[in-house]
Parts: structure tokens; sequence; C-alpha cells
């Protein structure tokens, strides 16, 4: 799994780093991200009650120091979440910043962490960019990325006739990445891609861009985007009677969140595919009840895997001795992840986790027996089957 990484300050860091201890007498974290716009259920202020949970859970400090979290809502716009993440770095003594909904909001934040020598860990972008040809030395990605969802729900639903596909793409950088992933997959098992249309993000109005993949006679329609707009696309695909039609839709990024959104009644069927269900194990169960007391929401992917992300920095800090980035950067490098969200998953020299996903299917609300259990995880996808390796990414501070 782990591949070189080609950067002398990953190796040295660790022996500099130490000596500086904790910059500012604090550790702070920034959860930057949607927090009122189309993906404010997808992550939104709940990420940033997962990331207090995880400073309370390691105690509260790190280094005899205290953990400070800060937040703020990027409005899905690349320059306001620039603009706010060098505030952060250069005036307010930020340490790191994670979550970053929305891949063009997060390569941007990223490239500008990386001129300020600052760590990015990203759980709600999805783009492959971000620990591929953009990676970065001291950048990782968490949760999931447009080729996990491609492995599990675009391969699902091929193994079970989905042959033809049309997709309905959000016009950024996480809506490309996402159906290039999925093409690729889906003509890799011997489907096809019949056309596709191109959405503005947050649209209103789906009738014309549904009307087009009916009319294109595809067996599936890939919703490649998220949030409100995947959310929007579905009712008034049931409006135009085109999964009662034969048509199937395929949710491409969906999360518990947005399914508790729809409504079972909407979104019972569904192939999925997320990286933490609340429901799968004792330990995960416990984790969602203290989050739901907290929030009145069952946490998805994205809530949990910004909890890991604190935690995981967190025992970074206490294992290099210092918040100085290079020997943190080292430290999650080298740590192996095991929380409730992965379980002795490791981090490639790319940055990028590699934790199982899970297959998930909506039930139909009369199989449903407690609250918020909506999914039956059909299977379980390794994180070297799910992720691209680290040699075959792209990121140019990788060599075999």
């Amino acid at each position: 799994m782990r591949s070189i990484i080609t950067t002398a300050a990953l190796l040295g860091g660790v022996a500099t780093g130490a000596l500086a201890q904790v910059s500012d007498d604090v550790v702070r974290i920034g959860i930057l991200n949607d927090q009122s716009g189309v993906y404010a259920d997808f992550g939104g202020m709940n990420s940033v009650e997962a990331a207090r949970m995880a400073v309370e859970d390691f105690g509260g400090t790190v280094l005899d120091m205290p953990v400070e979290i800060v937040s703020a809502d990027h409005q899905n716009k690349a320059d306001i979440a620039s603009n706010i993440a060098r505030q952060w770095y250069d005036v307010d003594g930020v340490d790191a910043i994670m979550e970053l909904t929305t891949s063009s909001v997060a390569l941007a934040v990223q490239a500008l962490s990386a001129e300020k020598d600052k760590i990015t860990i990203t759980t709600g972008a999805a783009t492959t960019e971000l620990t591929g040809a953009q990676c970065a030395p001291n950048s990782f990605h968490w949760a999931y990325d447009t080729h996990a969802l491609a492995v599990g729900t675009g391969g699902a639903l091929v193994e079970q006739g989905g042959d033809t596909w049309f997709f309905l793409t959000a016009d950024y950088a996480f809506g490309y990445s996402l159906e290039e992933q999925t093409t690729e997959f889906v003509e890799g098992q011997g489907g096809s891609v019949v056309g596709s249309v191109r959405h503005p993000l947050a649209t209103n109005d789906y009738s014309s861009f549904l009307l087009q993949a009916q009319a294109s006679g595809a067996k599936v329609i890939g919703l490649a985007n998220a949030g409100q707009d995947t959310q929007n696309a579905i009712k008034q695909a049931a409006e135009f009677g085109i999964v009662q039609a034969g048509q199937r839709l395929a949710a491409l990024l969906f999360t518990l969140a947005e399914v508790h959104g729809l409504g079972l009644d909407a979104a019972q069927g569904l192939s999925l595919t997320e990286s933490f269900y609340w429901n799968r194990t004792p330990e995960t169960a416990e984790f969602g009840n203290r989050f739901f007391e907290r929030t009145g929401a069952m946490p998805n992917m994205i809530h949990a895997g910004t909890y890991s992300a604190v935690m995981q920095y967190l025992k970074a800090v206490e294992a290099a001795g210092t918040d100085a980035t290079e020997a943190v950067s080292a430290s999650l490098h080298e740590m192996p992840v095991d929380d409730i969200f992965a379980n002795g998953a490791e981090v490639g020299a790319n940055g990028r986790l590699y934790t199982d996903v899970y297959l998930m299917e909506v039930k139909a609300p009369g199989d449903v027996e407690t609250d918020w259990d909506y999914y039956n995880v059909l299977a379980t996808i390794p994180g070297d089957e799910a992720f691209i390796a680290p040699e075959d990414s792209g990121c140019p501070l990788v060599t075999n």
C-alpha cells in the first residue's frame, strides 16, 4: 500500500519540528464548509459539531495546550473560501483546515495551504485530483472520493444489468470528476454511456435535463451531483414517472442526511455508497446516538469522517510533540487510523486514506425497524479496491 513520498520535509520533519512545540500555545483547527447552501445538510454545522466531539473525546488539550475549533461558511465559492483560509492562516493562527465541501473549494484551499505550509484534511469534497495531479505534501483526503463512488454504486448497477447510462452532472469540478470516474468504470465493465447533460449548482428546475435523460432510453440515469441538487432531481424524476417507466436512478453521491431529507417513499430502492453507517456495529451505533443527542440527526460519512480527521490530527500532534506542519504531516502518513470511522486503515503517500466503503440500498418504509435505520449494507469494498493506488494516482510526489 505505502509508496515513497518524495519530499525531504517529511523525512526530516519530526526532528526539526519537535523543537517548535505548540505555536501560539493553542492548536487551532478550522472547519470550512457550506453552512447555508445546497450542501448544508451534507456537512454543514453538523460537521462542526463532529469536530467538537472529537476534541472533547480526545480530552480537550494536546501537549498540555488547549484545542480550539473555528468554523466558517464558504458559500460554495472558491474565492470566498481562499480569503477565509488566508485570514485564518495569516491572522488567526489556524494550524489546519478540514472538511472543505465542494471540490473547487477544496482544490483552491489545498493549493493555498501548500503555499502557506499548512495542513488540510478534506472530508467533504470528492475529486480525486486532491490526491492525484494536484496533491500536496501536507494535504490529506479522508471519507470518500469519486473513484470509490464509481466502484461502489456504478459497479453494482452494471452487474445488475444497468449497462447503459445517461448522466445529469453538476457543472463544476466535482461533477466532472464523478461522471468521468463512473464512465470509466461502466465502460470497463462492458457498459456504455449514451449521453450526458450538465446543470448549474443549486438548480431548481430539472425538467429539461430529465426529459433528455428519459428520451435517451438509458437504463440508468446517473446523478453526478449531491445534496439538495440530488434531492430535487429525484423528486422531479418521480413527477415524470421515470422510475415507474423502467429507468433506474443512480444517486452517485447521496448520504444518510439526504435520504432523511428526501423521505423513504421517494428514496427507497436507491443504491448508494458511503464509507460510514451509524448502525453497522455497536461502536458506530454508540457514536451515532451520541451525535444524535447533540444534533438531532444521525451522522453520515462526512460527519464521521470529520470526527476521525480531527481525532487523527490530534493524535499526530501528540506523537510528533509539536504542531509544526512537517512533523505532524509525517505522523499522519505513518500512523494507522483506527476509530469509529476506519479500522486499521492506512494513509498512502499521496495523502489518501484507504478505508473500506459500503454499498448500501435504501430500505422500503415498511422494513425500517428504528428511526434513521435506512440502509441495508449490500457489500463491503476494501479500501485498496475502492480508491486509486498511490502509484497510479498521478500524484507527482509518489514514486513506486
